[in-house]
């Protein structure tokens, strides 16, 4: 009589199989995803723009302005705000030494979400001249339902809350990542189909080799985790070397070790099963 029992090697070559599968599937979806970004990140340098005005919320000097090229057109968001401060008072007796509110952190925030897959999370954004002024043009995320602030003030509920904690885990990780000091509830748009867009880096990729909130950090994408533990210094320094300052890819490259550390150690504590997805 046959048995359709598999044995365990039998058991170990489906999974082999299976994991295989989704590891293509995951890299056809970025090289997909990649073709987007340079798709757009050329409609960004190269459209005309056909109208701009001042938008009325944050204090970074933000335009909208409508993009148009060869019959297709969109919007984009542009800020030229560069402040570097040897020391800052921010309020409330805190201060930040080598304090910087930067546009060019827009740009290292969507080169280097590229790097670990997370680009469906950070809009494009690329450097241009826009006014007589040196800038990031962000491409406009559509259809957009709300941001946190407005999704607590109406007290909404994520249809799906397991995809939303997933996303919610991955924002945390990019934030430590990139050290971002300004990352409010306004920062982070819900589209009508409850995907997190996360925007406006001006204050992140601060250079300090330290994690903000390790207690946060209780789950993680298991691909993300792969990617950062893929990474190399020389991808990093290829990526951002023209965007950020020696000191601050330094800090990224230290943050992406201790981000590794921190979840390695979770995972020998718990177990894998309960911290990654």
């Amino acid at each position: 009589m046959l048995s359709h029992r598999l044995t365990p090697s039998g058991e170990s070559a489906i999974i082999d199989a299976v994991t295989g599968l989704l590891i293509l599937g995951w890299a056809a979806g970025l090289l997909s995803g990649a073709q987007a970004w340079e798709e757009r990140a050329l409609f960004l340098k190269e459209a005309a723009v056909v109208d701009a005005r001042r938008e009325d919320k944050g204090v970074t000097e933000t335009w909208r302005v409508e993009l148009a090229r060869e019959g297709s057109s969109h919007r984009a968001s542009f800020q030229s705000v560069d402040v570097r401060e040897r020391m800052k008072n921010l309020g409330g007796g805190k201060q930040e030494i080598d304090f910087v509110d930067s546009y060019r952190y827009n740009i290292a925030a969507s080169s280097l979400s590229r790097l670990v897959g997370l680009q469906p999370m950070v809009p494009v954004s690329v450097e241009r001249h826009f006014r007589g002024r040196r800038g990031a043009m962000t491409w406009w995320v559509d259809d957009v339902l709300m941001d946190e602030a407005e999704m607590d003030e109406r007290g909404a509920k994520a249809p799906d809350s397991k995809s939303w904690s997933e996303q919610i885990y991955r924002m945390r990780v990019f934030s430590e990542l990139i050290h971002d000091t300004d990352r409010n509830k306004g920062n982070l748009l819900i589209t009508a189909d409850w995907k997190i867009w996360m925007i406006d880096f001006t204050r992140a990729f601060r250079r300090w080799a330290k994690l903000r909130s390790p207690e946060s950090l209780i789950r993680c994408d298991a691909r993300l985790l792969q990617a950062l533990r893929g990474l190399t210094r020389a991808e990093l320094d290829e990526a951002l070397g023209g965007i950020l300052l020696a000191p601050e890819i330094e800090g990224v490259w230290a943050r992406r070790g201790l981000l590794v550390e921190h979840y390695d150690t979770l995972i020998g504590e718990r177990g894998a099963s309960r911290v990654l997805y």
